[in-house]
Order: C-alpha cells, then structure tokens, then sequence
C-alpha cells in the first residue's frame, strides 16, 4: 500500500446476500492489511443484516446502510466522501459479483507506488472477457470505443475495479462529477484523465456474475451514452469544464 498509509477496499451492495460473506473472507485471506467498507442500499434480500454481522465478527470490516437504491455512481461518492472523512490514502472500489477477482487487488496496490490511480482493464488480455455473456461483452466494447475516440482516453474507462490514491487527488474533483448512475466511471476517469493524473492499466480477466443478475438496464445505457456525446460537445467548446480549480490540481 501507499507509504505504509491507509487502504480501504470499497464494494456496493443490492441484493448480494448469496455474495458478501464469500467475497469479505477472500480479501481478508489475502492478508493485505486494509479495511473494507461495504456501502448497502436496503437489499430487500437481507444483505445489509449479513454486512452487520460481517462487522461484528472483523474489526476492519465497516457497513454504510442507505435508504434505497440511489444509483452506482452515488454509492461510489458515498464511498469516496467516506474514505476521505476516515484519512484513507488509498481506495480501491470493485463489484461485489465476482466480477472482480480479488486476486489482482495485490496487482492494484503494487502499481499505486508510482501513479495516482490504477484501472483493472479488460481490454489489455485476449479474451479477457469470455466468460461474459455476448450482450455485455458488445456493451463493454461499444463503451471502450466510444470512450477511446470521443473521449481520447486509452483506458478501460467504464469498469469499477479501480485504485485511487487519494492522498494524491484533491476531494474538490470528485465535485465536479455529475452522474449518480453507471457513466460515473468514465466521467470519473475523464475529468482524472484531463487533469493530467498518472493513470495505470494492470490487464484483469473479467468473470460472469457468480450469483443474480446485472442491475444495468437499458435506461442505463442510453444515459451513458447521451452523457458521453454531452460531455464530448462540451469539452470541445470548453475544456475547462472538467478542470480542478487551482491550487488542488495535481500540477499545482
């Protein structure tokens, strides 16, 4: 981890009751010495009554219970907000289905020595994304172009399994993001990207859902895509939009 300093590990929960307590035992059994926090949003299964066990049982375990479901992008700036009020200086966000492998959070944390944040990319591996049905693997390449030439970012920008170094990256820019839904993620990684941020792909291989089902619906994805050609428009005319005011910027 950074410097010795801090590292949370941050997952959002909707009905992951079948997920959480498999999913807390593999980190821990990595022996990386970070907490967890898991941000739940009143799973009608029961999970949020599986995570207060969770806590009870590992002191590094922590739960946020929200009233509802609030959208993925603000259950992660809930989860940012919380890692800065707690002085984390390192967080790392991931799905709670699997999805991730918790093998590479290793893999995440040796890059963030020398860059302020580190994206588990899917697109650096030839089939990388097998497992994934033929609809999410479309989606998550129609995403990568879209962000790759509207956007000019390289990067996996519309995946989770991230690391941010927070001790590096000013609060105010995560206030300059707008979606509360799943274009959290590469708005996120863009404005990042724009303020010239060392950014860091470590190649993962992506799994399909262990247990339920995907939470993108369609409205979903139209969202995104209207917020990427938004965002595309409005950078042409104005980069400024997305810059952090001095003195926070990394340049500063």
């Amino acid at each position: 981890m950074a410097n010795g300093k801090k590292t949370l590990v941050f997952t959002p929960t909707y009905n992951e009751r079948d997920n959480v307590e498999k999913l807390c035992g593999e980190i821990i059994g990595l022996r990386l010495n970070v907490d967890i926090l898991f941000l739940d949003d009143n799973s009608p299964d029961g999970t949020g009554n599986v995570l207060d066990g969770l806590a009870k049982r590992y002191p590094n375990v922590k739960v946020i219970h929200r009233s509802g479901k609030l959208g993925i992008g603000s259950a992660h700036f809930d989860g940012i907000n919380w890692a800065y009020d707690h002085q984390y200086a390192t967080l790392i966000t991931m799905d709670c289905d699997f999805s991730h492998p918790t093998k590479y959070l290793p893999e995440l944390i040796r890059n963030s020595e020398n860059h302020d944040v580190v994206v588990g990319s899917r697109h650096l591996l030839k089939g990388s994304d097998k497992e994934l049905t033929f609809f999410r693997r479309t989606l998550t390449s129609f995403g990568h172009v879209l962000t790759k030439y509207l956007l000019g970012m390289p990067y996996d920008a519309t995946g989770a399994y991230r690391l941010y170094r927070l001790d590096k990256i000013p609060r105010q820019a995560f206030d300059l993001i707008h979606s509360k839904g799943y274009s959290f993620f590469f708005e996120s990684l863009y404005l990042l990207h724009m303020n010239k941020f060392c950014i860091k792909e470590v190649p993962i291989t992506i799994l399909a859902r262990t247990y339920g089902r995907t939470k993108m619906s369609l409205k979903d994805v139209l969202y995104s895509v209207q917020l990427l050609v938004r965002i595309y428009l409005t950078t042409s005319i104005d980069r400024k939009r997305y810059e952090i005011p001095k003195p926070f910027n990394s340049n500063a």
